[in-house]
């Protein structure tokens, strides 16, 4: 990528999220690294373009508060359930505003001093870790990652933690509307002993929706960052995705769905994934490789691929990509080469 020397220069990273509360790990992360390339020298300047829209749910909401009220997550051999589960900041948020509103004058509250919450990785955790209560939460799995990890972590820790019974107390588990079973179906699993199977009770707390104004948001904040010599969009999400590349100038209006024009790229913008299950959304469905996927879903993932990218490996790719597209093949998964540099996905 040809660039003027610029002297000092916020990159903007234009972050497909909702800005999460009271914190946001993205922003803390990118926004304190400073940033060189060729001639461009600052720091990353993260953005947030909310793509879903989040609702709390008021059944799921009553019920929290209604279990928290009456002490029925505790220790006591006669408690609904032993612990709770998180994997998500919005369940998280949920969570914090039954605790927030129900807090009153009682120091105890919400009396979950003696049973585990496990969280799925370390932006869920701190998250969790500003909800007030004294002493407070005791959170354990923030390494674990993914739902896999973490259910195998609690098997192995809840039966340490009620290891004088023969059957263990259910888990809660705080769940938006979409969500997978991973973390259900293993500690469910009909294979296992009884003394190690874990009932698990999945409770909506939250609902998730696409914002109508996605596509007028990112076009705005597009035109403001327009005089960038780089900058970054982040994916986190199939959803919207093809709003995305919409705003990007990258879709065919002309064509039938699914076509991209990579002739359209500006050699500035670049595009990164927050994992492979996004990546493989916008290859398969729309033919478009990103320019980084993060080895891992995390903040420092993000960080640690846009610093590590090299925008002269994206002018060979590009210009490779257009030579394929003149009649060679492709042999990537998912990926059909149209007239010039524009493809279809399948």
């Amino acid at each position: 990528m040809d660039t003027d020397c610029t002297g000092v220069m916020n990159v903007p990273v234009l972050l497909l999220k909702t800005k999460s509360t009271p914190s946001d790990a993205y922003e803390e992360t990118l926004s304190s690294h400073g940033f060189s390339r060729k001639c461009i020298h600052g720091r990353l300047h993260p953005r947030f373009v909310p793509v879903l829209r989040h609702r709390f749910d008021d059944d799921g909401i009553q019920e929290i508060q209604s279990l928290l009220l009456n002490r029925r997550i505790s220790r006591r051999l006669d408690a609904k359930y032993g612990g709770i589960i998180f994997t998500s900041q919005r369940a998280v948020e949920a969570f914090s505003h039954v605790v927030q509103h129900g807090k009153g004058t009682d120091s105890q509250w919400p009396h979950l001093q003696n049973v585990p919450i496990y969280s799925v990785g370390p932006a869920t955790t701190r998250a969790l870790r500003v909800i007030p209560q004294q002493p407070p939460l005791q959170i354990f799995g923030e390494a674990t990652g993914n739902g896999e990890a973490l259910a195998n972590y609690i098997l192995e820790h809840y039966k340490g933690w009620f290891s004088d019974r023969p059957t263990l107390t259910p888990l809660l588990f705080l769940v938006g509307e979409q969500r997978r079973d991973v973390i259900p179906r293993m500690l469910m699993d009909v294979g296992l002993t009884t003394d190690r199977r874990i009932r698990v009770n999945e409770v909506v707390v939250y609902g998730t929706g696409v914002m109508e104004s996605f596509s007028a948001d990112f076009e705005a904040v597009l035109k403001e960052t327009s005089h960038a010599p780089e900058r970054w969009v982040v994916v986190f999400s199939p959803t919207g995705c093809d709003s995305m590349l919409q705003g990007l100038g990258l879709l065919n209006p002309d064509a039938d769905s699914g076509m991209i024009c990579l002739s359209r790229r500006d050699g500035k913008t670049f595009v990164a994934t927050i994992g492979p299950t996004t990546r493989a959304h916008l290859v398969s469905r729309f033919g478009f490789e990103p320019d980084v996927c993060a080895e891992t879903p995390s903040p420092d993932g993000i960080l640690q691929g846009i610093v590590g990218f090299s925008p002269d490996q994206y002018g060979r790719n590009n210009r490779m990509e257009e030579i394929s597209g003149s009649g060679e093949t492709d042999t990537r998964p998912g990926i059909n080469l149209a007239d010039g540099a524009c493809r279809t996905g399948r």
